[in-house]
């Protein structure tokens, strides 16, 4: 590496403060009434609990979210051993990818001990402190045998990621490998280059799977593995040994299936690639530098398939797809151990993963690279944030089937659930609005229907019943668009879709757009044309026909641009004065509801009145009770001039039209958000509890309000939700993700 990287990588370890991680309170530490609940004297009455009954400890501490990431230096990454004190940034680092990928707390601990059996003795007495124990970067053979020796002696799961985690991930990849190739797991040759702690732990695992014992060849430092061999062989290594006269790696790479190389750099040579079976399954993992390089095994063999420990190479085998979720599955469930059934569970859940489409979080992460089930896309990427929702329910069903569950999930949908709004954090508050959707699917029309993230969006909808989509875009288009982006949709079979160029098509709606604008200057011609280059006034129309229940765009384009065509042809619903939109923050002090942030600069009082209303509404459609502050620089009179009276009035009359709204005005945001401050200051307030809905005087204060919670660490929004239109229509950001038009189409989708 070069010595830009190394400066790189000693700053970030080193800046703004040593070290990865922190200790964080998750409970308030605030007042003397909070400590005393924390320590002295509450703390006492977890404690007797626990005496009483030590699985209560999962419900009065930490100890079911915490484990214990233990190392003695003795096999660090390629540095070798070098000591425990050195290992510590590996095992720090080992320690946020739990909290990372799976929400799991980790405390890193570096011991200072040689002798396995004092070792074994010193972990397994802190078993009182974890629900897990990830051991890590321990040499073999002494990691087989604290292993062993532990999950006897312990009863939480205890797991070698160097091992496990390796071999679950190696598995997935060759299970996919030669469903790529059609060739049958019980019927190939593999050819194993090294015989550690991983390479034997992925031979054992694969033949769980069903790769018979006498269809694998193993070869290390001292050449082939064969009976009555002495020299580097143990009792974990024997059970590969064959009665065979060949002695090296060139001796029995011929016809194999498979070549499994955790060794080192260079020792499968490109005449060994020649020998092999057609279709070869190359898994080189040695790093930094793997057995052979893809580009030399494919100049030999061009339809080979390879697979390296290396992210610059397709089909990284990185151990961060499994440990993470094994960990929260166990956890989850109580598990007292990790056994061959749960890493069986997990090699399918990550395989079939990989079947599977890739999500816009993945395809942004990894542009440029193959992202579609095949040769070159064997196994997920590391940020596919489907990790958690695949791998951790099928490790808790597995621990609940063999028997080592103690604490069994009774609801799976809801676990499932609770995993997903670990993916998506605005599941919790979508989760009515999905329920509303499913019920009844409407369609929905999508104006920019072949950009490649409507198209996701697409695919996601259907997978979750929300909708009956309808696209507009050239058929063309949308096709390759499909094609490119590697998404199992069809047109015609998984969505209607309507192209601006069919003629016919649009001719009907562009005779009732001229009836709609013939007085406004458009003539029958310019109907058409428009139409032809306005995906979003076709969209309008086909909702406006009825050939749609509701409609998303403004995934191009500026705002107001498709605001127009929403007011010339969805118009406003009877009775409404104006449109208005509103969108709601996700934060971790809470959901806020803004309005109106994109329509109106200057409502009016009446106006006001109506958006709030129309809004508390919607806020009820998220299975959210309202509670309503109508915000000014004024608070509850403290100000005479233009926007507080303008405000106050509002008030007056939401008094009459809405006498049972929890609602108040107007007043300053502090004086809404804090319930207690309220009171003490305003004890005659009718608010009651802290504002979720904020009514704001202007477009300003919404939209600067907005832009600037949206922007903080950790917030989510979801939409702009348009309010008071005739129909459904729905004018999304530019920048709207995947998830956000998922969102979106079941907002609209509920309200029908």
């Amino acid at each position: 590496m070069s010595d830009t990287f190394k400066d790189a990588a000693l700053s970030y370890h080193r800046e703004p403060r040593p070290g990865k991680l922190a200790i964080e309170a998750t409970k308030p530490m605030a007042t003397q009434a909070d400590l005393a609940l924390a320590y002295s004297p509450g703390v006492a009455y977890a404690c007797e609990e626990i005496a009483n009954d030590p699985n209560t400890s999962y419900d009065y501490t930490s100890r079911g979210n915490l484990v214990g990431v233990v190392t003695n230096g003795t096999a660090v990454l390629g540095l070798g051993s070098i000591g425990a004190l050195a290992s510590k940034p590996v095992m720090e680092g080992k320690a946020v990818l739990f909290k990372k990928f799976a929400a799991i707390d980790c405390f890193d601990i570096e011991i200072d001990e040689l002798d396995p059996k004092l070792l074994i003795d010193m972990i397994a007495k802190l078993e009182p402190t974890f629900g897990g124990i990830n051991l890590e970067d321990i040499k073999a053979p002494d990691c087989f045998i604290i292993e062993r020796e532990l999950r006897e002696r312990m009863g939480i799961p205890v797991f070698h990621d160097d091992q496990h985690g390796t071999a679950i991930v190696v598995a997935a990849a060759i299970v996919n490998g030669l469903e790529v190739v059609g060739k049958d797991i019980g019927q190939v040759k593999l050819v194993a280059s090294g015989a550690g702690a991983a390479a034997l732990s992925c031979l054992n695992l694969l033949v769980s799977l069903g790769m018979p014992v006498e269809n694998i060849w193993v070869t290390d430092i001292a050449g082939v593995v064969y009976e009555g061999r002495e020299e580097e062989m143990d009792e974990f290594k024997s059970i590969y040994a064959k009665n065979t006269e060949a002695r090296t790696l060139d001796e029995v790479i011929g016809d194999a299936d498979v070549f499994l190389g955790l060794s080192a750099a260079g020792v499968l040579k490109p005449s060994m690639v020649e020998k092999m079976a057609d279709k070869p399954l190359i898994m080189a993992l040695a790093n930094p530098n793997p057995e052979i390089l893809p580009d030399e095994a494919k100049a030999v063999k061009p339809d080979a398939i390879l697979a390296t420990g290396r992210s610059d190479y397709p089909n990284q085998v990185n151990n961060v797809l499994c440990f993470p979720f094994i960990f929260r599955g166990a956890l989850d469930v109580g598990a007292s151990t990790i056994n061959e059934e749960m890493k069986v569970a997990c090699v399918n859940a990550i395989a079939e993963l990989a079947r599977r489409d890739a999500t816009e979080v993945v395809r942004n992460t990894y542009s440029g690279e193959t992202l579609k089930f095949g040769p070159e896309y064997l196994i997920p990427k590391p940020f596919d944030p489907r990790l958690i929702t695949a791998v951790a329910p099928a490790i808790a069903r597995a621990a609940m089937e063999t028997g080592v569950a103690r604490r069994p999930i009774k609801d799976f949908d809801a676990y499932k659930e609770r995993l997903q709004r670990f993916v998506f954090k605005s599941q919790m508050i979508m989760k009515p609005v999905f329920e509303q959707a499913r019920q009844n699917p409407r369609k929905v029309v999508f104006a920019e229907g072949h950009r490649g993230r409507v198209l996701m969006a697409v695919r996601e909808i259907l997978n979750e019943g929300l909708a009956e989509p309808i696209l507009v875009g050239k058929r063309e288009t949308v096709e390759e668009n499909i094609v490119d982006m590697g998404l199992d949709l069809k047109v015609d079979r998984d969505f209607e879709l309507i192209d601006p160029q069919d003629r016919e098509r649009i001719s009907v709606y562009a005779d009732e757009y001229h009836r709609l604008m013939f007085r406004k200057g458009v003539t029958a011609g310019v109907a058409v044309d428009l139409l032809r280059n306005s995906q979003t006034a076709l969209a309008a129309m086909i909702l406006k026909q009825g050939n749609a229940d509701a409609m998303i765009c403004g995934r191009v384009g500026r705002f107001h641009t498709h605001l127009r065509h929403v007011y010339d042809i969805i118009g406003k619903a009877e009775g409404v004065a104006d449109l208005s939109t509103l969108t709601a923050v996700i934060l971790p002090q809470g959901n806020f509801f803004i309005c109106d942030t994109h329509v109106n600069p200057n409502p009016t009082a009446e106006e006001l009145a109506e958006m709030t209303l129309l809004a508390a509404a919607e806020v009820r459609n998220f299975g959210i009770e309202p509670n309503v502050a109508l915000l000014s620089y004024s608070n509850f009179g403290t100000r005479n001039e233009e926007s507080p009276l303008k405000v106050r009035s509002a008030v007056e009359m939401l008094r009459k039209m809405a006498p049972d709204l929890n609602f108040d005005g107007e007043m300053h945001a502090n004086t809404a958000m804090d319930h207690k401050a309220r009171m003490a200051e305003f004890p005659h307030s009718l608010l009651e509890g802290q504002a979720n809905l904020l009514i704001m005087p202007n477009l300003d204060a919404a939209n600067i309000t907005y832009n600037m919670l949206k922007s903080l660490e950790g917030a989510i929004s979801i939409g702009p939700i348009m309010l008071g239109a005739a129909k459904p229509a729905h004018i999304v950001a530019q920048t709207v993700s995947v998830r956000g038009l998922v969102n979106m189409t079941a907002v609209a989708v509920a309200r029908l």
